[in-house]
């Protein structure tokens, strides 16, 4: 190494490092190594670089060389011994600033890869525990199709895998539906186990049961018996149609988006009732019954603020006037609205969920 220069200084820090670090002629020869780097392979200066790993050849792809082809930085990884490190080659100059040599220095990455490794393994898993949630979730909606005098279809869109939105149109007893919608606060996988919750609670209470009251009453001291955070809360709109009477009671649990009643002439209402959401911060909730009666072809819509408060890249949000408007459209309802929705809305950041139900 007569063409370069460095002192003592210099190679004693690199002789302090923990790192290999060795330096390379344009033939592969190893000119030095430092202390690390001979303690753990012993004497290599004198070899070729190749041969200090037991091979016969050098590799594929030789950073070193490259590097003192053209003056290039180059990084690679490579496995030796077992083990992982990323490599560092850099050139060296001499006083007329020609590239003669390659300083390569050699980390040891082997823990940070086997880390990474399991940490994909790990999302890997937890991805597939997700889908299979997300496909538990879909399959827990009600089909479309007839409840009792009631057309269901509906819109169901979720902005993570997993929807804190939910909804269901159930049995109560020959006479009776009850359908509601709900949306838990939050995302994910804590908001869609919420929801199932919700479901199951509801359906297991409202079971020949048609005092509202009396179902949320129990709703709220049944999600009290969790013990959850006061983060941790829901909305539900709650009703129950009878077939017979045509009549639709229904109260309200902190849902902001009121229901929409459209009637055979197109005339719109909405289902105002105010209450308090389900929540432990409350102790105990009584709510406002309210009734109306349908007939034939009235459409009823029970939807998710994920709607209304879509906004688009001027943060505009839809609202409940462009709802309208496209219900009042009064064809292909479901699909022009979510034609509309992904026009104005070119990246949905919440969840979002609408019911459509026809009195037949």
């Amino acid at each position: 190494m007569d063409r370069i220069s460095i002192n003592e200084s210099q190679l004693g820090i690199v002789d302090g490092m923990i790192d290999w670090v060795r330096v390379v002629d344009k033939n592969n020869t190893v000119l030095y190594a430092n202390k690390k780097m001979r303690e753990e392979l012993g004497e290599i200066v004198g070899k070729k670089c190749y041969e200090v790993f037991c091979t016969n050849k050098n590799c594929e792809y030789c950073i070193s060389k490259v590097t003192i082809e053209d003056g290039s930085i180059l990084k690679k990884e490579a496995s030796v011994s077992g083990k992982t490190y990323t490599i560092i080659s850099s050139p060296i100059k001499d006083k007329s600033g020609e590239t003669v040599y390659s300083v390569e220095v050699f980390r040891d990455i082997t823990t940070e890869k086997d880390l990474s490794q399991k940490i994909n393994e790990k999302n890997k898993k937890m991805s597939e525990d997700i889908r299979f949630a997300r496909n538990m979730q879909i399959r827990m909606l009600p089909p479309k199709g007839m409840y009792n005098g009631l057309s269901l279809d509906y819109l169901y869109e979720s902005s993570e895998s997993l929807s804190g939105d939910f909804f269901d149109v159930f049995e109560i007893d020959e006479e009776n539906t009850g359908v509601y919608i709900c949306d838990v606060v939050g995302h994910g996988v804590s908001a869609s186990l919420l929801t199932i919750f919700v479901r199951q609670s509801i359906r297991t209470i409202a079971k020949g049961n048609i005092n509202l009251n009396k179902i949320m009453k129990e709703l709220h001291k049944t999600f009290l018996s969790l013990n959850l955070d006061y983060d941790k809360y829901f909305s539900v709109f709650l009703g129950i149609y009878n077939k017979t009477t045509n009549e639709f009671s229904y109260v309200n649990a902190g849902h902001n988006s009121e229901p929409i009643l459209m009637n055979k002439d197109n005339e719109i209402a909405l289902l105002s009732s105010k209450g308090y959401p389900i929540a432990n911060i409350f102790d105990d909730v009584k709510y406002d019954v309210n009734q109306i009666i349908l007939s034939v072809e009235d459409k009823l819509f029970l939807y998710t603020d994920g709607i209304t408060e879509a906004t688009d890249d001027r943060n505009q949000q839809y609202g409940i006037e462009r709802l309208i408007d496209v219900i009042k459209q009064d064809e292909n309802i479901l699909n022009n609205l979510k034609l509309s929705l992904n026009e104005y809305c070119k990246i949905h950041k919440d969840d979002y969920a609408i019911l459509m139900l026809e009195i037949i």
